[in-house]
């Protein structure tokens, strides 16, 4: 039997205000558990929550970089509900009235082809705190740092019909996060967790199926595979003739396993009733004009930019502009390198797979946009080869405190492009291959004499310890044979 697959997205990103939602409590990271949480985190009787102006900015901004409609009046709510790690048992979240109405965001697929993701609605709430379960001897250690947090939940239509559009507008979205500077996009550290709602239905059906919820997915990699699984799963309970329960699930991606957390509850279960000690909370137009002026540029935009200004193609110029770090760093590499197109290559290439291999973020990297600047400008000008430059990359990441020229001429790497010295070694190369030049001068298929080039040029190579100019050889090789 064929299916039909529905996918929604609800989003966690974490607001990057200096402190808490409704508490003056420090939001920064990695500080001792249980320092950072005080009397309003911890619900101490007499306390009263005390809104976060910068939350509601960061918003507004989200709402708009969104296309969607912005709330002028939002109420908070209390959602009842059992949190071992949120003192107060409820969470103050919005449910009637969220700040951000219906919106969309456009995605690109690999195809080429674009897809419009509608938005529902995005929803400030505090995030509550953390349960930790190893090295305490079998109990459960509970760290109340992270309780407060404020975050916007983003909740989309179910428009997407595979893993790759759930990863795209995954992406998408945190590039637009990053690129507003409302959150720092660090998954690793929960500033974006991904919910991801899945059900089947009979291909061409209307009649959607019972959903599961897949919680807290903090990387694209483990979205990705646990889309796949949780479709493989009810595909299989389908086709036996079971029924899909509809429940909360957790998955492992380092086992790419999954299992039932609880049953799914609805909104009747958590007994949501406005909150007693906030307000609602109007919005004049002058609060969203500012909101709205202070909008820097967006990945669309950016991408734009860069296609205009650097002269890049579609698929690079939307990779490189999706990140804001990332595209910060290909700027500086750009001015410094000389060559736009080259130093694209470089960082979607050489520098991105180190990245992901060590799992760091461009923030971390140890080499800069201006050397890598300088390593495609030494590369641009022959100076050495796309060989040497890798070691020049390597001994840059190892954190060899030297600049390019002086790598370069520490490790004798610079290319020979004396075209006399080159072709006295084509001239030796050749005399050693007699069989093989008879072969290619008896060749009279273009296609296939280009082809056989390339079997002159690893002795060539070797002939000059790696260090010749491959062009200059080739076009030296080429001369010499067709002569």
């Amino acid at each position: 039997m064929q299916w039909d697959i529905v996918i929604g997205l609800e989003i966690h990103v974490q607001l990057a205000t200096r402190t808490k939602i409704f508490s003056g409590s420090s939001t920064a990271y990695g500080a001792e558990p249980n320092t950072q949480a005080n009397a309003v985190d911890l619900a101490m009787p007499g306390t009263l929550p005390v809104p976060n102006e910068q939350a509601f900015r960061y918003a507004v901004m989200f709402g708009l970089a969104v296309n969607a409609e912005i709330e002028r009046r939002s109420v908070f709510e209390r959602k009842n509900y059992f949190y071992p790690d949120l003192p107060k048992g409820y969470q103050t979240t919005q449910l009637a009235r969220p700040i951000v109405g219906p919106g969309y965001v456009d995605i690109q697929l690999e195809n080429g082809e674009s897809k419009r993701v509608r938005i529902h609605h995005a929803h400030l709430e505090e995030d509550a705190g953390k349960s930790l379960h190893e090295d305490f001897h079998g109990m459960t250690g509970v760290d109340l740092n992270r309780a407060g947090t404020p975050l916007i939940e983003v909740v989309t239509e179910p428009d997407m019909t595979n893993a790759e559009e759930a990863v795209a507008f995954a992406k998408k979205l945190h590039g637009i996060v990053t690129s507003l500077g409302i959150c720092d996009g660090d998954m690793s550290q929960g500033s974006m967790r991904f919910d991801v709602n899945i059900s089947l239905k009979p291909k061409g059906s209307d009649t959607l199926g019972t959903r599961t919820e897949t919680k807290n997915l903090n990387s694209f990699r483990f979205m990705e595979q646990a889309i796949h699984h949780e479709v493989e799963r009810q595909m299989d309970i389908l086709e036996d003739g079971g029924e899909i329960v509809q429940e909360t699930r957790l998955y492992n991606g380092d086992r790419d396993e999954s299992r039932s957390m609880r049953t799914k509850e609805e909104a009747n279960d958590y007994r949501y009733f406005p909150c007693p000690d906030l307000l609602p909370v109007v919005l004049d137009e002058a609060f969203i004009d500012e909101a709205r002026n202070s909008l820097p540029e967006l990945p669309d935009a950016r991408k734009a930019r860069f296609m205009d200004q650097y002269g890049l193609n579609d698929y690079d110029a939307g990779l490189l502009a999706a990140d804001a770090r990332l595209a910060a760093f290909f700027e500086e590499t750009a001015q410094h390198g000389e060559d736009a197109k080259l130093s694209a290559n470089w960082i979607l290439g050489e520098f991105s797979a180190r990245l992901n291999a060590e799992e760091r973020s461009v923030n971390d990297s140890p080499v800069s946009g201006i050397q890598l600047g300088a390593l495609v400008t030494r590369i641009a000008d022959n100076t050495i080869s796309s060989a040497g430059a890798k070691k020049v990359f390597e001994a840059l990441w190892e954190g060899d405190g030297s600049d390019v020229d002086t790598i370069i001429d520490a490790k004798g790497l610079k290319q020979v492009s004396d075209t006399g010295e080159l072709e006295k070694m084509v001239d030796e190369v050749l005399a050693g291959m007699p069989d093989q030049v008879a072969q290619y001068q008896s060749e009279e298929d273009p296609k296939k004499r280009k082809k056989m080039l390339g079997g002159f040029m690893g002795p060539l190579m070797k002939a000059s310890k790696g260090q010749g100019n491959p062009k200059l050889f080739n076009e030296i090789l080429q001369k010499k044979l067709d002569a």
